[in-house]
């Protein structure tokens, strides 16, 4: 029994060590970005990398903000995130409700058309859809990231709600027609309100992929004023070209506060979808 115990508390003690290595490795990071946002120039060529700042340099922030531009591309981030993730919940609800608990003729195969939809390369689409845009003059505007980051986040949010909805039961949906309830209020007034945790899932993973989007974003914007934070993270530098470090990760502080703020307020039920059907299916 002694000997069981100290392999337990043996077990114990590692598991714990690792929790703290984990945590440092994840936390570290930001940590380091942080402080490394409130250093002046000097420090980066004269004190090593790890050090601490020697003083509180907060007008990084403000170079970042009006210099390096980031009020122009947070904006434009934040709309297109906002109003793309809008979309994409409301068209993958009703989708996923009516590819899981409606009954028609082609249901299967559409589902399967959408599935598909995930296993299509990014890199495949971007000479195709920048012609479209090129075409119709929509370069350079905040609808075709809006339109492409829809177009890629529905089939990935229809899969997880799809799965969400299989754990729900039917009695419910059958019960509500009984008693005189038509479809749309099934839809709004049963089913919309239990999906709320897998919702939440999804619009959480669409916010970070949307938010952190480079590859659309420097591909279809090239005008400055429509750049969002992660193309704009790229080109900062000073009125000389050089770069000025400070304010670089002071721009990145700001443009990862967003996700900082969502997982700190929205990770318990990302948990709990995750853990609750959201991927089920």
């Amino acid at each position: 029994m002694d000997r069981e115990k100290r392999m337990k508390n043996v077990i114990s003690i590692i598991g714990k060590i690792l929790i703290v290595i984990f945590l440092f490795v994840e936390i570290y990071p930001i940590f380091w970005i942080l402080m490394s946002s409130l250093k002046n120039t000097q420090e980066f060529n004269l004190s090593p990398s790890y050090a601490l700042p020697k003083e509180i340099h907060l007008q990084n922030y403000v170079k970042a903000w009006f210099q390096g531009k980031m009020n122009i591309y947070f904006k434009n981030s934040a709309i297109v995130t906002i109003v793309s993730l809008f979309f994409i919940i409301l068209f993958g609800t009703t989708s996923a409700f009516a590819l899981t608990k409606m009954r028609w003729k082609l249901r299967d195969k559409v589902m399967k058309i959408f599935l598909s939809g995930i296993m299509i390369p990014t890199a495949v689409v971007l000479i195709p859809l920048y012609s479209m845009y090129k075409s119709t003059n929509l370069l350079n505007t905040r609808i075709c990231l809006i339109l492409t980051y829809i177009a890629f986040g529905l089939p990935l949010t229809i899969f997880l709600l799809r799965g969400y909805l299989t754990s729900l039961p039917d009695d419910m949906i059958e019960a509500a027609i009984i008693d005189g309830a038509n479809i749309y209020q099934v839809f709004t007034r049963i089913m919309f309100p239990l999906m709320k945790t897998g919702i939440v899932t999804v619009g959480v993973i669409q916010f970070y992929f949307r938010w952190n989007d480079l590859i659309f974003s420097s591909t279809f914007i090239s005008n400055t004023n429509m750049k969002t934070v992660q193309t704009g993270l790229l080109y900062f530098s000073d009125m000389y070209g050089n770069r000025d470090w400070g304010a670089i990760f002071a721009c990145i502080s700001i443009s990862v506060l967003p996700t900082l703020i969502i997982y700190i307020f929205m990770n318990k039920m990302v948990i709990e979808g995750m853990t609750s059907g959201a991927i089920k299916g």
